[in-house]
């Protein structure tokens, strides 16, 4: 038996996406069916709709997102009917080298559903990150279901699913930033904010914020920037050194994924220290950088996959730190909208007005 409801579905690269009628099967093994209660309006959404991921239109978009499990399919045992979950992309095998190897946080084979979400005509659809959830009700793996305390607003809940969660794993998890610490961050926007949120609960001594817009600087004080730049004013390489007494960070977490962002980033760090890359890059973007450089600097150059988290692990632990009031995952949401109100907050979004448009239903 399938069940109809409403989503919002990008049907061509560069359309604007709309809100139609899909059908939702029933759960199968493995598989659960959830009603969604919220979920944000994130970047790679954006990038689906323009075909910067891929070309498996149509989507169904939506993938930060929580909301309570209706139904579950045969031998599922993690969750039940009730329970009020994070949606995650990241479901763990617990089977692959990664996995075996005790980093479940790599896992190189993580569960999507098995059955397909369709048009009313049959066409399938292909979820956003295997979750799909700007919808009324949607299937995904059990195993994408992480149970939190259902004290925590959804619309607040549901942004661990993707953006902060990745910007606060680059600081906690990837990055590993201690106290005393020196942070740069650069792009603060949602991920960003996430990132120096994450280093202000790591105990950095300096985190400095950068970024081409003040508003957003400022936003990134609110979250526990110590400093700031304007890249556009001032260049953030000697910006960064100069707040970081001449040396540069001892973390540099580039949040916006292009080559000469990352550069920067490269420059703005101290001798021996972290470079993160959490920020998304286009398939056709290309780095150069000097290799005598690369080895003479050290140090680390890392990539962040969703903050490195284990979703089993992290999203129950910070759902607890703020509900205790020490993470204000609130501060994230700019607005909440409905389903067709979608597209508008794309717009919002590359306007920079927003940290997080968040749907609810």
């Amino acid at each position: 038996m399938t069940i109809s409801v409403q989503g919002v579905v990008a049907r061509g690269k560069g359309e604007p996406v709309a809100v139609t009628t899909i059908l939702v099967p029933e759960p199968g093994p493995a598989e659960a069916l959830v009603t969604v209660q919220a979920c944000g309006v994130c970047h790679t959404d954006l990038h689906y709709k323009q075909g910067g991921i891929g070309e498996d239109f149509p989507y169904l978009l939506g993938h930060e997102a929580a909301g309570v499990v209706d139904a579950v399919g045969p031998d599922v045992t993690d969750v039940a009917p009730g329970d009020f979950v994070i949606l995650n992309w990241r479901a763990v095998c617990g089977r692959c080298r990664a996995c075996s190897r005790g980093r479940p946080w790599y896992c190189f084979s993580t569960h999507n559903a098995s059955q397909k979400m369709t048009l009313e005509d049959g066409t399938p659809l292909s979820p956003a990150l295997g979750i799909g959830a700007f919808a009324e009700k949607t299937l995904v793996a059990s195993g994408q279901c992480t149970k939190v305390d259902p004290a925590i607003p959804a619309a607040t809940a549901g942004l661990l699913g993707c953006g902060v969660m990745a910007g606060l794993g680059a600081a906690l998890n990837t990055a590993g930033v201690t106290r005393g610490d020196s942070v740069a961050v650069i792009g603060c926007g949602g991920v960003g904010d996430g990132a120096i949120l994450g280093a202000r609960l790591a105990g950095a001594r300096t985190i400095i914020a950068v970024d081409v817009d003040d508003r957003k600087l400022e936003w990134a004080r609110g979250f526990g920037a110590t400093d700031v730049v304007n890249s556009r004013t001032t260049d953030p390489v000697a910006g960064i050194r100069e707040l970081t007494g001449g040396f540069g960070a001892d973390v540099v977490i580039e949040a916006i994924g292009r080559p000469e962002t990352y550069e920067q980033a490269f420059y703005a760090r101290d001798l021996a220290g972290t470079v993160v890359l959490v920020g998304v890059p286009t398939p056709e973007m290309r780095l150069e950088l000097p290799l005598l450089d690369v080895f003479g600097r050290g140090g680390a150059l890392k990539s962040s996959w969703y903050g490195d988290c284990l979703p089993s692990r992290d999203f129950p632990m910070l759902v607890d730190l703020h509900l205790a009031g020490r993470l204000p995952l609130d501060k994230f949401v700019s607005e909440t909208i409905a389903l067709g109100d979608v597209e508008e907050a794309f717009a919002k979004m590359g306007r920079g007005e927003v940290l997080r448009s968040v749907v609810t239903l």
